[in-house]
């Protein structure tokens, strides 16, 4: 007994037995620690290697390695592919090298070259300009090393790509190397060495390939990585988040060419909240800000900021008189002011007897006549002859006389001869109609205000293009009046497209404000209507900042060929979650993400479920002090 308990543990299996339970509980303490480590947290799913891939658990990866560089790279070079708008991992990997090594080896370099050459001429062959570049840059390369102006690097980078499918991991191979070869700069793919190459990708600073090139001082220089899209001066508002970056967008309008703007989004998109936060940030700097409200979206805003809010309708006392001069100090915008505003009363006037009524009644521009050349010829004599009865003629002296209304020159017409009266019956609605008062009295609407929204939403359809562009006249008489900086946000700015006159008169705001230090923000959702119209298209030639929100799947190819978008772009544009976008400011763009503070989103946000947390909120506490919001609202759109 006693031999066969000393051969127990001989017993096969009794060892099984054994090395079972020592493995179960080996596997037990290894799930254990499982539980608890972060490694395994992040660890992938799994990691298979394959010839010239891998998968990273659902993705697909591949690495690469630059082989091949110019005889000279410029500052920037790398910024195509920090910029790329894919999910890379890129390493680079810089060895100095002991200037004495170098100054040695190429001393002995230029020995070899020098005698190669003469080699060449004794044997009568063709002189070789590869050989003679070589020497040249090894002789300067070596003069400064040698006075310390250089120092010498050994050069490694790789990347490794990851998607989600096959074919596109084909598509973003062929971009990245058709992007390197344009500078003729070439990669490989590790074919053999994924895992390596992949290892000398990751953050732990290990360089498996060691495939480097020979660089100096100057040549590591433009490899600098931390080079991007980037759109921040030290000057201007916050826009936004750059989406390349993380960096801030911080941008000021007016250092472009003009300081004109336009937003194309598709409703919902955050158009609305994008303009309203600029509007707000500008204001904090100083800049006036006036606005054309359709919808009664700006009315919060501009109470909270103690804003004038100018309700146009029907019903309201607020009178614009569209004959009212400007009063300019600059001696030559004095003497055609009169002549300046009797062309617009023109386009307002064929708005008003034909156009508007046109587009509006069935939607033919032939079912009322446009004005004939004989009945433009006495409207004209009938303005000029109604200013001046009123005492005012082209001397600046007498444009501080009240003004005459479209009521005197009713009058005018209705007694004159020719086409007078025919004119005068078309204008009678304005007079003594149906849209009688509030255009045709005398103005008492004296704004001194840094922010002003006229709102038009109680306005009907027929007379809403006609109040657009009265109003637009009388903000260019203020803007005229002293040129202070201020934004002009036009929202719906396609019901103004509509008609010829109100068009053309919108674009020459456009094309001359930058004269008078006005901003023009045009703001649309129905982009195909806008870009559809010759003055549309021209507006947004001539506006230097543009702001791209998710568009409808209809305006992407209109867009992408205005703007030259690239395919990727064309791709995000559909996709893009509320408030994000493409930012552009002359020649450059980036992606951004529209972001506020709870306080400004309190303010300016149209959601419909914040906007009744804010009305509710404010019927509790109302008469308790001002309600902080900032704790209850998250930024939104």
């Amino acid at each position: 007994m006693a031999f066969g308990k000393n051969k127990q543990p001989n017993d096969p299996v009794a060892a099984a037995q054994a090395q079972r339970a020592q493995e179960e509980k080996e596997v037990q303490e290894a799930f254990q620690k499982g539980i608890t480590a972060l490694r395994d947290f992040i660890a992938p799913s799994s990691l298979v290697y394959e010839n010239g891939l891998f998968h990273l658990g659902t993705r697909f990866a591949r690495t690469f390695y630059v082989y091949g560089y110019p005889r000279q790279v410029y500052t920037g070079w790398l910024s195509s592919m920090v910029n790329m708008d894919e999910v890379m991992d890129l390493s680079l990997y810089i060895y100095p090298v002991e200037s004495q090594i170098v100054l040695e080896n190429l001393r002995k370099k230029v020995t070899q070259l020098e005698a190669g050459l003469q080699i060449d001429a004794e044997k009568g062959r063709t002189r070789d300009p590869g050989k003679q570049a070589a020497i040249q840059d090894a002789e300067e390369m070596r003069d400064k090393l040698q006075v310390g102006e250089e120092r010498f690097f050994r050069f490694g980078m790789y990347f490794t790509i990851y998607t989600s499918s096959m074919d596109e991991l084909e598509f973003v191979t062929h971009k990245i190397e058709s992007v390197l070869g344009q500078q003729l700069v070439y990669s490989k793919v590790a074919t053999s060495q994924q895992e390596q190459a992949f290892n000398s990708t990751v953050p732990q600073f290990t360089d498996q390939l060691l495939i480097r090139r020979n660089m100096n001082t100057g040549a590591i220089s433009t490899s600098f990585p931390f080079t991007s899209a980037e759109l921040t001066q030290d000057n201007g508002i916050l826009y936004g988040i750059n989406m390349h970056n993380s960096g801030l967008v911080i941008f000021d309008r007016f250092s472009l060419e003009n300081g004109n703007s336009i937003v194309f989004a598709k409703s919902g998109a955050g158009k609305s909240f994008a303009v309203k936060l600029e509007a707000l940030r500008s204001l904090m700097f100083g800049t006036e800000i006036f606005i054309i409200d359709p919808e009664n979206e700006y009315q919060r805003m501009c109470e909270a900021v103690g804003g004038a809010y100018v309700r146009l309708s029907l019903n309201s006392t607020t009178r614009i008189n569209p004959f009212d001069l400007p009063k300019v100090v600059d001696s030559d915008e004095a003497d055609n002011a009169l002549r300046s505003n009797i062309i617009t009363l023109h386009g307002l006037l064929r708005l008003m007897m034909g156009g508007a009524q046109a587009q509006m009644v069935g939607g033919n521009a032939a079912a009322l006549p446009a004005l004939s050349p004989v009945e433009e010829s006495d409207l004209d004599a009938a303005l000029i002859e109604t200013y001046a009865k009123a005492g005012i003629t082209n001397d600046p002296l007498t444009h501080n006389a009240q003004p005459p209304t479209i009521v005197d020159l009713y009058d005018v017409l209705l007694h004159m001869g020719g086409t007078g009266p025919q004119l005068a019956q078309r204008l009678r609605k304005y007079t003594t109609g149906t849209f009688a008062g509030i255009f045709s009295q005398q103005s008492n609407t004296n704004i001194n205000n840094p922010m002003v929204v006229f709102n038009i939403r109680d306005l009907e359809d027929e007379l809403r293009p006609v109040a657009m562009y009265i109003v637009l006249n009388f903000i260019w008489n203020k803007t005229k009046t002293d040129k202070q900086r201020r934004i002009l946000i036009i929202d719906e700015a396609w019901q103004l497209l509509k008609y010829e006159d109100s068009a053309s008169f919108m674009f020459s705001m456009a094309k001359r404000s930058r004269k008078y230090n006005l901003g023009i923000t045009t703001i649309s959702q129905d982009v195909e209507d806008f870009m559809g119209s010759r003055m549309g298209r021209a507006i947004v030639a001539n506006a230097s900042m543009q702001l791209l929100l998710k568009q409808s799947a209809s305006a992407i190819d209109v867009l992408a060929d205005v703007f030259k978008l690239t395919s990727e772009e064309r791709k995000r544009l559909s996709q893009f979650p509320i408030g994000q976008g493409l930012f552009f400011a002359g020649q450059n763009h980036v992606h951004i993400q529209i972001s506020a503070s709870p306080t400004e989103t309190s303010l300016i946000t149209t959601n419909p479920a914040q906007v009744q947390a804010i009305e509710q909120q404010g019927a509790i506490e109302n008469g308790e002090g001002t309600i902080d919001l900032t704790n209850r609202l998250r930024p939104g759109s």
